[in-house]
Formats: C-alpha cells, structure tokens, sequence
C-alpha cells in the first residue's frame, strides 16, 4: 500500500510540474487565483482527514493539510500583489490600509 500510495504521489508531483511548466507566464497569476477555490477544498479534505485517519496515517494527513494550507496563503499573497499592480498611484494625502 505504501508503494502504491509513493508511487501515485512522485507520479502527480511530475504530472504537475508538466503542467505548470507548459503554462505561459502571463497566465501564472489568473490561474493562480482561481485555484485557491481547489485549495480551499483541498485543505477541507487534508482536515477531515487527518481527524478520522488511523495513527499510521495522521503524518500523511498533516503533511497534506500543511501544504494545502501553504498553497492557498500563497495564492492569496499572489492574488493580491497581482491586484496591487493594476491599482492606480496614491494621491498625496491619501493613507494605505492593507486589507484595501
């Protein structure tokens, strides 16, 4: 079980890697946004999981809820720097908050 389960995760990291890859850099952002939708369920899944999993898997589980979680704090983070470029420039008494 443990090979089958090795061997389904190097095969999505390469997968992946191929996708993303082929992916041309002006659309690295959008399509980053509108994944975090798919992280977010991710890390649902990752969190069911790791409440009900067995003893021997609870690593599996956290190691999953870990870097679901990663991803979609990053793809928030990108989201927003994309969205801070095409804001306009300030006007001088105006003040920056950071949830705008």
């Amino acid at each position: 079980m443990l090979t089958s389960i090795l061997i389904i995760l190097i095969a999505s990291a390469l997968f992946g890697y191929r996708i993303i890859s082929a992916v041309p850099a002006l659309l690295h952002t959008p399509l980053m946004s509108g994944m975090n939708a798919l992280s977010g369920i991710t890390v649902i899944g990752a969190l069911t999981v790791f409440i009900s999993a067995p003893a021997e898997a609870a690593g599996w589980a956290a190691a999953a809820l870990i870097l679901a979680t990663i991803n979609v704090v990053g793809g928030f983070w990108v989201t927003e720097r994309m969205l801070r470029m095409f804001k306009g420039k300030k006007s001088e008494g105006e003040v920056e908050t950071p949830w705008q």
